[in-house]
């Protein structure tokens, strides 16, 4: 005679200790999926950030301040004097037209300021990317002089996608 009146007690712990392998495996796959995906979110918005800046100078012939720190950005518009500027940026007196933080946990290598005078050239170039690896495909952006370029960074430079 065979006993069908349910489970016995090994047989839950093994499935139990299954599923929560199996849930620790997808844990862990989800974290590194989301650490991907908001380096990516982050690096866009800084890429069209930095493009609007861009067109906005050209559009209004007037020079744009783009200000960046490990944590935060801040876009600025020559207002000071009236009406077109000096081309110096001074933060009490021109215009904030954006300013962003960024998450401490994907910080950016650049400090400084990048420059869009009123034929949308930047000055000076330079590279911004994620401090720290984590295999996005959107985690690096070249400012050259006529463009911006987003992409991916090898180690030693940023490869544009």
């Amino acid at each position: 005679m065979t006993n069908s009146r349910g489970f016995s007690i090994i047989e839950l712990i093994v499935v139990l200790s299954i599923i929560g392998a199996l849930l620790a495996i997808a844990g862990i796959s989800g974290r590194a999926w989301l650490d991907k995906y908001r380096v990516e979110t982050q690096m866009k918005e800084m890429f069209i950030d930095l493009m609007n800046a861009r067109v906005g100078a050209m559009q209004r012939n007037r020079i744009h301040f783009a200000v960046l720190t490990p944590t935060q950005y801040s876009v600025y518009q020559d207002t000071n004097p009236q009406p077109d500027g000096n081309g110096t940026l001074e933060t009490a007196s021109d215009r904030l037209l954006i300013q962003k933080n960024l998450n401490p946990l994907y910080a950016i290598t650049y400090t400084g300021q990048i420059n869009f005078d009123t034929r949308g050239l930047a000055s000076p170039t330079g590279t911004l990317r994620v401090a720290t690896a984590f295999g996005a495909a959107f985690d690096c952006i070249t400012v050259l002089a006529t463009r911006i370029r987003m992409g991916a960074w090898n180690g030693t430079s940023c490869v544009a996608q």
